[in-house]
């Protein structure tokens, strides 16, 4: 808890937390409502739903390569601020849209917001990057870990009250508000030029199609000159698998075996439950990263989340397979922690908008095609518990890999930093 408190003295940092906290709410509270809409008025087509997540991930995929030279060439603060205006006029495009019926014209819009959304995340990580310390980077990644459990735990049910209580557009104005109030906080930030502009400044003119696919194969064999580096993002693509999964796979679980009739209540406990196992898991995972190894923490936090996440397939007992989720939820910070105070230290900050427009769109391209396989195959193929049979298993393959490999490459890493040092006379 000192640590926190510690951290949140830097003024910089703590406005750009509070508007990463309301950009994610933004963009939580009316999608999640809209599936519950979806489920609603379409109850027999549950592709409906996969396809609304669909129009969360595949965005990514059409702007990756922009993404992270945008991130490390241009403005990082006005990059973010105006993804939150623009998110902003596009959340009340979507209500129009949703009033209208045409759904294409809805799936459009959605798409389209979210593809300006991916610009936000790697411009507000290398703004954060800038401002801390290099100390401070596990207890940064602690804090967001932090705000990912408390959208676990309110997210849905926030999602599903505005719904009941204000409808699907009242959802959606929440977000538009989100987004202005993140906009405003980012626009009163003080940070440095040099955390806004690592490669000095540039204009759109200067971003020709050669410049871009110049820097973004710059940043592709930056990723593979590191092996740790390139280990790590392996994983990436494994988590988006997961993340695909887990985002349908709760409340289909409810619907189509354990709460058919109740669904919707449940899926408040269910979020509940794992939000508050993330919640407690955050809190242990803070304090370990500071007595063990970062890969100790990644390894362990996959195999025993993995392995619950497969168990959780088995009962037919709501409050048994609760009590299964909540331990697999109490492992997973272990990893965000682990790995998001990990990749800071070891990428340099002139490149991290490029890294992170790698890793988002690996993590993702697996993302959409988890959810474009459900979509096909359940329940036509695919049974409910092989789904979580299938997530929980790549979690712990992943983990038992890890187990093997990053211990060595940690340590060569660490002597490679060590000969820089020496050979520069530090």
């Amino acid at each position: 808890m000192k640590k926190f408190a510690e951290i949140f003295r830097n003024r910089s940092f703590t406005k750009l937390f509070l508007a990463n906290f309301t950009s994610q709410m933004g963009s939580t509270i009316g999608l999640t409502a809209f599936m519950f809409f979806l489920l609603d008025r379409f109850s027999s087509q549950p592709a409906y739903a996969t396809i609304t997540e669909l129009m969360y991930s595949v965005p990514m995929l059409a702007v990756f390569f922009l993404i992270g030279v945008f991130a490390d060439r241009m403005d990082r603060q006005k990059i973010a601020i105006y993804c939150d205006w623009i998110s902003a006029g596009l959340s009340v495009a979507l209500i129009a849209a949703i009033y209208v019926g045409w759904m294409p014209l809805v799936f459009a819009v959605l798409f389209l917001r979210s593809a300006v959304q991916k610009f936000f995340f790697p411009a507000e990580h290398g703004m954060v990057q800038g401002i801390l310390k290099k100390e401070d980077y596990t207890t940064a990644a602690g804090l967001n870990q932090l705000v990912m459990s408390l959208f676990m735990l309110f997210g849905n049910g926030l999602g599903v009250l505005a719904y009941w209580s204000v409808g699907i557009y009242g959802a959606i104005l929440v977000d538009t508000l989100s987004f202005i109030i993140s906009a405003l906080l980012i626009q009163k930030t003080d940070v440095s030029n040099e955390a806004r502009l690592p490669n000095g400044s540039h204009t759109l003119k200067d971003l020709n199609i050669q410049m871009v696919f110049k820097d973004f194969k710059y940043g592709f064999k930056y990723v593979l000159s590191s092996k740790l580096l390139f280990t790590l993002i392996i994983g990436f693509f494994i988590f988006g698998i997961v993340n695909g999964g887990f985002s349908v796979m709760p409340i289909f679980i409810l619907k189509y075996k354990l709460a058919p009739d109740t669904y919707e209540q449940y899926s408040i406990v269910i979020g509940f439950v794992f939000g508050i196992g993330v919640l407690i898991g955050s809190f242990i995972a803070s304090l370990l990263s500071q007595k063990v190894k970062l890969y100790h923490l990644i390894s362990v936090g996959l195999i025993i989340s993995g392995s619950f996440t497969a168990l959780a397939s088995l009962p037919n007992n709501i409050y048994l397979f609760l009590g299964i989720l909540f331990i697999s939820a109490l492992a997973l910070p272990l990893i965000n922690v682990g790995i998001g105070g990990w990749l800071p230290s070891i990428i340099d900050p002139k490149m991290m908008g490029r890294v992170q427009g790698l890793i988002s769109p690996l993590n993702m391209l697996s993302h959409s095609l988890t959810l474009a396989f459900i979509a096909y195959s359940f329940p036509a193929l695919l049974t409910i518990e092989m789904l979580y049979w299938i997530v929980g298993g790549c979690l712990a393959i992943v983990g038992v890999f890890y187990m093997i490999v990053l211990p060595k490459l940690a340590e060569e890493s660490g002597s490679a930093v060590k000969e820089s040092a020496v050979e520069q006379g530090i």
